[in-house]
């Protein structure tokens, strides 16, 4: 069985082996998050000197408390850090606004990267926000892990009749 949103030990498992070595060279691994497993299995792989980024789809500070459960039922331990940003939620899973969808197609028009509106486009507008805020230190490397959810944006312009970028594009 493969639960809502895909977080079991397996699924944490597999996370796991997103980063390579090579990886070791960014200092910061931004990821969405949504149920938490691929967060989880990042937090599991970070080196030493590395810090996760998660950036919540959903609204509210749950996410803080589930993401802590997620690594004592799987005794989760990791080398790096990991901070969890609450604030690009945009009012929470599923919802949107023009500044989100803006920034979607402004993205993809200045680097040919197809985004969506529940998770990687959230994720990448807080990381943008934040490189413009002086969040991260001289000399950071960042990796933003896209996760997917491209094929809801096809849903997503016939649910509310707003076009974003596709792969075909």
């Amino acid at each position: 069985m493969i639960p809502e949103g895909g977080t079991n030990e397996l699924a944490i498992k597999g996370t796991q082996k997103i980063l390579a070595q090579e990886d070791q060279q960014f200092s910061h691994i931004c990821s969405s998050i949504g149920t938490g497993g691929t967060f989880a299995g990042l937090y599991a792989s970070l080196a030493s000197q590395q810090k996760l980024l998660g950036f919540s789809s959903l609204k509210g500070e749950f996410i803080h408390q589930e993401i802590a459960e997620l690594i004592a039922k799987y005794q989760l331990t990791s080398q790096g850090t990991y901070e969890i940003l609450t604030n690009y939620h945009f009012e929470g899973y599923a919802k949107y606004t023009q500044e989100l969808i803006d920034f979607i197609w402004w993205f993809y028009e200045n680097f040919e990267i197809v985004l969506d509106p529940i998770y990687t486009g959230k994720m990448a507008l807080g990381i943008w926000d934040l490189i413009q805020q002086d969040y991260f230190p001289s000399g950071s490397k960042l990796l933003m892990i896209h996760s997917g959810g491209l094929q809801g944006n096809a849903g997503f312009t016939e649910r509310t009749g707003i076009k974003l970028p596709s792969l075909s594009a």
